[in-house]
C-alpha cells in the first residue's frame, strides 16, 4: 500500500523530479493469426490487436488523471512477425508492417513493436524475407518498430546475420534520408533479447509469453539525481544504499499503476521494467547521475565503475520492491536522448570506445548514436559483432541502435 508520507513523497518525485511511467505496453500473441493466405492473416492480426487494445490508451489516460502519475507512452508488442508471416509464402512482408501500423493508429498507441526476427542460430526463409523487408517497411510506416536478435550466450553470434544487418541499417538510413534517417531509430539489433521488454524499439511478445499481458516501464533518473545531491561527500556504500531506496520507491509507483491497468483492462500484469531511461530534458539524465556520484564529467576514468554501481543498485532496489521486476531493468545510455551525454560528447570526454566499455555494465548497449552517413556497412556490421560479443560472453542483453545519418558528416548536427 502507498500511504501517508509515501504518497507525499511520490507526489514530490513526480512534480519536481520527473518521475514517470515511461510506458504501458500491451503484449499480444499473434500465433493464432497464422494463415497460409496472407490477406486472411493480416485481417486476423488487425482484428485481434484492435479488439484487445481498444481501451489501452483510454485506461492509461484515466489512471494518469486519477493518480497524477504521468504515463508518457502507451504501446503494443506482438509476436515476431517472421514467425507469423512465413506461412503465407509471400516474398515481402511490407503489408504486415502496414497492418501493424494501421492497427496502432486505430487504437492510438505511439509505437508497436514486433516486426522482428530471431536469428541467433540461423535463418528460416521467413526470417530472411522479414529482414530484407525492414528498410521499406520502416520507410512506409510511422509507428512500427523492428528488432533482430543475432546472438545469445548459448549458441554465440550469427555472424552472417550481423553482416546482413549492417547492410539493412545502411539501406534503412538511405530510404529515410529525407527525415535524417529516422527509420534507423526504430530498428535495433540485439544479443540475448528478452521476451517481455516494454521499451521500444526492442519490444516484442515472446512465444513463451501469455496470450495477452500488460508490461510497465518506469523511469526516474531525475529522482535518483535529486537524492544523490544530498549525498555529497558520503561513502560509496551509502550512496549505493540510497539509490536502492529510491529504486524501491520508484518501483512501488510502477507496481501500483501496473496493477490498476491490469485490473481495468482485465489483462494479466506481466513485468515491471525499472530502467533509468533519460530524455533530452534538463534534469532527466543518466550522465548527470554519474557526475553526481563524483565524476568530473561522464566519460572520464571511473565512468564504467560508476555506471556498474548504479545499474547494480537500481536492479537490487527494484527486486526488493516487487517480485514482478523483469524486462531489462537498470540504466540506459542513449546518447541522443541524454543532455548530459550530449554535452560530454561535445566536450570530447565521451568517445565511441568508452561507450562500448560502458555497455558491458549497463542495461542495453550502443543506443541512439548518430554516425556519419557514409560509414561503410561492414563497419556497422563490425560494431554489431563487437556489441554482440559483449552480450554473449557476459550473459547479458546488449544491443545496437545506430543511425548513419544520410548526407551528414562528422560534427554536423541533426535538429528535430
Amino acid at each position: 500500500m502507498v500511504i501517508g508520507s509515501n504518497v507525499l513523497e511520490t507526489i514530490r518525485m513526480i512534480d519536481k523530479e520527473k518521475l514517470d511511467i515511461r510506458t504501458v505496453t500491451m503484449g499480444i500473441s499473434l500465433l493464432d493469426c497464422i494463415d497460409s493466405d496472407g490477406e486472411k492473416a493480416r485481417r486476423k492480426i488487425y482484428n485481434k490487436i484492435t479488439s484487445l487494445a481498444q481501451n489501452l490508451v483510454r485506461v492509461g489516460d484515466q489512471i494518469e488523471n486519477e493518480f497524477g502519475i504521468p504515463i508518457i507512452n502507451k504501446r503494443i508488442a506482438v509476436t515476431p512477425i517472421a514467425l507469423i508471416a512465413a506461412a503465407s509464402k509471400e516474398d515481402h512482408y511490407g503489408r504486415y508492417a502496414e497492418v501493424l501500423d494501421k492497427a496502432a493508429r486505430e487504437v492510438g498507441v505511439n509505437f508497436i513493436g514486433g516486426f522482428s526476427a530471431l536469428v541467433h542460430k540461423g535463418f528460416t526463409e521467413g526470417d530472411k524475407i522479414l529482414i530484407n523487408s525492414i528498410p521499406q517497411a520502416l520507410k512506409e510506416t510511422e509507428r512500427v518498430c523492428s528488432l533482430v536478435n543475432v546472438a545469445n550466450s548459448k549458441v554465440g553470434i550469427n555472424m552472417d546475420a550481423a553482416r546482413l544487418m549492417g547492410k539493412i541499417i545502411k539501406e534503412t538510413a538511405r530510404l529515410t534520408g529525407d527525415r535524417d534517417s529516422l527509420g534507423c531509430a526504430k530498428l535495433v539489433v540485439f544479443a540475448n533479447a528478452v521476451e517481455d521488454n516494454p521499451f521500444m524499439a526492442g519490444a516484442l511478445h515472446g512465444t513463451g509469453e501469455p496470450e495477452v499481458v500488460v508490461n510497465v516501464g518506469v523511469s526516474g533518473p531525475g529522482t535518483v539525481k535529486k537524492a544523490l545531491e544530498k549525498m555529497q561527500g558520503k561513502p560509496l556504500h551509502e550512496v549505493a544504499e540510497n539509490i536502492k531506496k529510491i529504486a524501491f520507491k520508484i518501483t512501488r509507483a510502477g507496481q501500483l499503476v501496473g496493477n490498476e491497468v491490469s485490473k481495468r483492462l482485465n489483462v494479466p500484469f506481466g513485468i515491471l521494467d525499472l530502467s533509468l531511461a533519460p530524455t533530452p530534458e534538463i534534469g532527466d539524465s543518466v550522465a548527470r547521475i554519474l557526475e553526481e556520484m563524483g565524476l568530473e564529467i561522464c566519460g572520464t576514468h571511473g565512468t564504467t565503475a560508476a555506471l556498474a554501481m548504479l545499474n547494480d543498485a537500481v536492479k537490487k532496489g527494484g527486486i526488493m520492491a516487487s517480485s514482478s521486476v523483469g524486462g531489462l531493468s537498470g540504466a540506459f545510455i542513449p546518447i541522443s536522448e541524454d543532455e548530459g551525454m550530449i554535452e560530454a560528447v561535445e566536450r570530447g570526454a565521451l568517445t565511441f570506445d568508452k561507450l562500448e566499455a560502458m555497455t558491458s555494465v549497463c542495461s542495453v548497449g550502443l543506443d541512439m548514436i548518430a554516425i556519419p552517413g557514409d560509414t561503410d556497412k561492414t563497419t556497422i556490421a563490425a560494431i554489431i559483432a563487437d556489441e554482440a560479443a559483449i552480450g554473449v560472453i557476459n550473459h547479458k542483453t546488449t544491443a545496437v541502435r545506430i543511425i548513419p545519418v544520410y548526407g551528414k558528416k562528422v560534427k554536423e548536427k541533426i535538429i528535430e
